[in-house]
């Protein structure tokens, strides 16, 4: 019960961060990858300042023998770069440029706005569902 509480409150705070940062507005996301035109570089500045309560965790997490609700850590077990995760990096990258919403936006965005969310949200979870059934791992 201890990590679905806990689940939870960290995706709310996700989500309202997502909303105070303006990362769940369709048409920032737009203007920050809009580079020779109306740039907006403020998105730089979220993402930036994610790095610093990041790298908190990591130091934290390298002092501490296994999580708070959890009875260990679930890191990957691999760096390695290879043509699924560039292709899924790609993929992304074109979903995120032309919808101006990536997951977690979009997810947050749903409570904001949710006629103009979920569009994005259906197409999402209809690539997910067919990466679930026809991609093998």
């Amino acid at each position: 019960m201890m990590r679905i509480i806990i689940a939870l409150l960290s995706g709310a705070l996700f989500g309202g961060g997502l909303a105070i940062s303006g990362m769940a507005d369709p048409m920032r996301v737009r203007a920050f990858l809009d580079l020779f035109g109306a740039w907006d570089p403020t998105l730089a500045f979220v993402m930036g300042g994610a790095m610093i309560p990041m790298a908190l965790a990591w130091m934290v997490q390298r002092r501490i023998s296994r999580p708070f609700a959890d009875r260990a850590f679930a890191l990957p077990d691999t760096r390695a770069i290879d043509g699924k995760l560039a292709l899924g990096a790609i993929v992304f990258g074109i979903g995120w440029g032309i919808g101006g919403l990536c997951p977690g936006p979009a997810i947050a965005s749903l409570a904001l706005s949710p006629a103009a969310a979920a569009p994005f949200v259906l197409a999402m979870l209809g690539g997910m569902a067919i990466h679930h059934f026809t991609i093998k791992s």
